[in-house]
C-alpha cells in the first residue's frame, strides 16, 4: 500500500515516495486519472471504500511526483494528464478501477474522469467509459466456470437418463412376469 501524497516531505522522502509509486505502477494494469475538485473528505473516503471493495485503490496525487514516478513505466504516456487537482484509481484487474470511477462520476459530478492507461495504451474518457461496461475478471471467471460446469452436468443427466429408463423397464417387466 503506497502513500501517494503528503504535504511536507524532504528530498529523501520524495525519492522514496517516487520509487514506491513507480513500483506500484509496474504492478498495475489500469490507471484512471480524474479531477476531484470539490469532493468532500467523506465523499473521497466513500470512493476509496468502493474502490477497495472492487479490488482497486484511489489516491489523491501530487502531480510533480506522479509525473516522475510514471517515467520508465508503461504509463509514461499519461504524464500530461497530471495537472490541476488530480487523483488516480489503480487496479490489477483491467476494468475494476474504471467501473467504480465511472459509476461514481455519474453519481457525483465533482469527480471528472480525464482518461487513463490500460497497460501501455493511453485511454481517453470514451475508452475508459467503454472499459467500465466490460465484465470484471471475477465476473468473467464465474461465467467461464458456469460454461464449463454446464456441459458436465448435462452429460451426467444424459448418461443417467438411459440407466434410469432401463431400470424402469426392468421393473415393469419383472412386475408383469410375476
Amino acid at each position: 500500500n503506497c502513500i501517494f501524497w503528503s504535504r511536507r516531505v524532504d528530498r529523501r522522502q520524495k525519492k522514496e515516495l517516487v520509487s514506491s509509486m513507480n513500483e506500484s505502477f509496474e504492478k498495475m494494469n489500469l490507471i484512471v486519472v480524474a479531477h476531484y475538485s470539490g469532493l468532500t473528505v467523506s465523499e473521497v473516503n466513500e470512493l476509496r471504500g468502493q474502490m477497495r471493495d472492487a479490488g482497486a485503490s484511489f489516491h489523491v496525487t501530487k502531480n510533480s511526483l506522479v509525473r516522475l514516478a510514471v517515467m520508465g513505466t508503461k504509463f509514461e504516456g499519461l504524464r500530461d494528464m497530471f495537472s490541476g487537482p488530480t487523483a488516480i484509481a489503480l487496479s490489477v484487474d483491467p476494468v475494476a478501477a474504471a467501473k467504480v470511477a465511472i459509476k461514481f462520476s455519474k453519481q457525483n459530478e465533482k469527480l471528472v474522469v480525464l482518461g487513463g492507461g490500460l497497460g501501455a495504451e493511453q485511454l481517453d474518457i470514451k475508452s475508459v467509459t467503454e472499459l467500465a461496461t466490460l465484465p470484471s475478471l471475477d465476473e468473467l471467471r464465474a461465467k467461464i466456470i458456469g460454461v464449463l460446469n454446464a456441459p458436465a452436468s448435462n452429460i451426467a443427466a444424459v448418461l443417467k437418463a438411459p440407466s434410469a429408463q432401463l431400470a424402469r423397464v426392468f421393473s415393469a417387466f419383472s412386475e408383469t412376469t410375476n
